[in-house]
C-alpha cells in the first residue's frame, strides 16, 4: 500500500500561502476517506492535491476512478472531485488502487492499479491468478481530467500480476516503473523495475530488485491452503540530500503491517538493495 507522501511538504507551500478558508475547504483528514493517498505539492498554484481511490460517499459519484482533494495548508481540504474515471468497456472491473501523479515532459501522468478476477492468468498452486496491473493516464492540469494512455493496457506485461507502480527517473533522466510483483502469483513477492521509453511505455524486460523475504524483519503469512507467502507493497523511491537512493516499501512484520525502507548500496536502481528495517 502507498502511504501519505510526506515529501510533498518539502516544497514549503505551507509557508508560502495562507490557510485555505474553511468555507472552501471544510474537511480535515479525519473526515476524509483515504486509501493509499498520494500528495502533489504544486508550486505554481501554491496548492496541495491529495489523490486517492474514488469513494462515492465522499464524491457522490459511483464510478470507478480516482478522486482528488485540494488544500493550501495540509489541514483544511476541499470536498473531492473526480480526476479520473475508468471508461466503460475496458478489461478492468475493480481496483483504482494506489494512485500516483507525476510531472513528466510538460504533462501530468496518473499511475493507478486495476484488476479483473474474470480474466484468468493460470494458477499458482491452488490460487487462481488473474489480470492486475498499473495503467497510465495523462492530463494537462494536475487535478485532471485524466485520459487513458494506450487504451488502458497495463504498463507491465499483462501476463504478470503486478500493482502499486511508481515512476522513478534516474540521474541520467531515464524513466523507470518500479512496482510490486504480486505474491498471489509468485508466493514470495518481489520488487521489480521496468525501463521505460520517453512516452512511458515498456522499453525492455523487468529487473528484480529484491524479494520480500530478503528483509530479515519480514514475516510470512500462512494461507488456508498451507502456503506461507511474503508480501511486497507500495514502492516509493527517494534520493536523500547526501545522494543515497532509498526505497519505502511495505510488508508484514512481527507486529503487523509495516512501512520499511531499503537502500541501494550502489546508488542506482540496480542495487544491490540493503534492507534497513521498519519505520512504522
Amino acid at each position: 500500500m502507498k502511504w501519505l507522501f510526506a515529501a510533498a511538504a518539502l516544497l514549503g507551500l505551507t509557508g508560502a500561502a495562507p490557510a485555505a478558508p474553511q468555507g472552501d475547504a471544510p474537511l480535515v483528514l479525519t473526515a476524509m476517506h483515504l486509501h493509499d493517498p498520494w500528495i502533489v505539492a504544486d508550486a505554481a498554484s501554491k496548492t496541495y492535491y491529495l489523490f486517492t481511490r474514488n469513494e462515492a460517499a465522499m464524491s457522490g459519484d459511483q464510478r470507478l476512478g480516482t478522486m482528488v482533494y485540494a488544500s493550501r495548508d495540509l489541514k483544511h481540504w476541499s470536498k473531492p472531485k473526480l480526476a479520473f474515471v475508468l471508461p466503460a468497456g475496458l478489461w478492468a472491473k475493480a481496483g483504482s488502487w494506489a494512485p500516483e501523479v507525476h510531472r513528466w515532459r510538460g504533462k501530468w501522468y496518473l499511475f493507478t492499479t486495476f484488476h479483473n478476477p474474470d480474466l484468468p492468468l493460470g494458477k499458482n498452486g491452488t490460487r487462481a491468478t488473474y489480470r492486475r496491473g498499473t495503467v497510465l493516464a495523462v492530463a494537462d492540469r494536475v487535478d485532471g481530467p485524466y485520459r487513458l494512455v494506450r487504451g488502458g493496457e497495463p504498463i507491465v506485461d499483462g501476463s504478470l500480476m503486478t500493482l502499486d507502480g511508481s515512476l522513478y527517473v534516474d540521474p541520467k533522466g531515464k524513466p523507470w516503473l518500479v512496482y510490486a510483483h504480486e505474491w498471489w502469483q509468485t508466493t514470495v513477492g518481489t520488487m521489480e523495475a521496468l525501463p521505460l521509453t520517453d512516452d512511458l511505455a515498456a522499453a525492455g524486460s523487468p529487473q528484480t530488485l529484491f524479494k520480500a523475504n530478503d528483509a530479515p524483519w519480514a514475516v510470512g503469512q500462512k494461507q488456508s491452503n498451507g502456503d506461507v507467502v511474503y508480501v511486497t507493497d507500495g514502492p516509493e523511491l527517494y534520493r536523500s540530500k547526501t545522494g543515497t537512493l532509498l526505497m519505502l516499501w511495505s510488508s508484514y512484520g512481527q507486529k503487523g503491517y509495516v512501512e520499511a525502507q531499503a537502500r541501494s548500496t550502489s546508488g542506482t536502481i540496480a542495487g544491490p538493495w540493503e534492507q534497513l528495517g521498519p519505520l512504522v
